[in-house]
């Protein structure tokens, strides 16, 4: 049994097919109910979607905490993670839009997608990452964009995980939408009452996804709880 646990902002950790993930991992976040070292020796991979702070996050000491771990990020980002790290080991992959990404050691299937959005390095991405027991989409940092609906047919998402809080990304109105390209079982809300910028309700989000008439059900997690599949 797998699962995915909201940690705050956009921080995620998953459970796929055995295999532990942070995805923008920035756990010193106000919201987040864990430290850097409790994930100490315990990560297989960490996936960065673009170079902001709030997303980047923590992930170079939790590269320098979980050695044999691998990371994976735009071609440009990964190259910088590599160059602070000291490390040409192979662990950090470059990848860019596109199919599957060869990592090293672990059969999921990770695929960037574009987001609409900026950054310092390489390009903003989304991300699919797709085992046996689930498919789930990250959005990263993203306004809507019509290519979410492409995402949708060809991995049938069971899970998204959707920025809601406006300002820099997608609301909750936009974000209802990206569910009806998209179409998962389910969909988590995150980027979201961090800051006051961002403030958002979830709930309301729930309502503009029912009032489209979709299947898709919205599960809003507090920080540190798991929804498990």
């Amino acid at each position: 049994m797998g699962y995915v646990r909201w940690l705050g902002h956009s921080a995620f950790e998953l459970e796929i097919d055995g295999y532990r993930l942070l995805i923008d991992p920035w756990l010193t976040n106000p919201m987040s109910p864990v430290g850097v070292k409790e994930y100490k020796g315990k990560i297989d991979l960490i996936i960065v979607t673009h170079d902001h702070a709030d997303h980047l996050g923590d992930a170079l000491e939790l590269l320098k905490l979980n050695p044999d771990a691998k990371f994976a990020a735009v071609y440009e980002l990964a190259n910088y993670v590599a160059e602070q790290l000291g490390d040409r080991s192979g662990r950090i992959i470059g990848a860019n839009i596109g199919g599957p990404l060869k990592l090293p050691g672990i059969s999921l299937k990770v695929m960037f997608f574009p987001a609409t959005h900026s950054c310092g390095r390489g390009t903003p991405t989304s991300v699919v990452v797709s085992g046996r027991e689930a498919t789930v989409f990250h959005a990263g940092d993203t306004g809507l964009f019509a290519e979410m609906q492409f995402i949708g047919e060809l991995y049938r998402p069971d899970i998204a995980l959707l920025p809601i809080g406006g300002h820099f990304t997608m609301d909750v109105y936009q974000a209802a939408k990206a569910v009806e390209l998209l179409r998962p079982r389910v969909a988590i809300p995150m980027h979201y009452n961090t800051f006051p910028v961002i403030e958002a309700d979830p709930q309301e989000f729930a309502k503009y996804v029912a009032e489209r008439g979709l299947e898709t059900k919205v599960v809003v997690l507090k920080p540190g709880e798991y929804y498990r599949f």
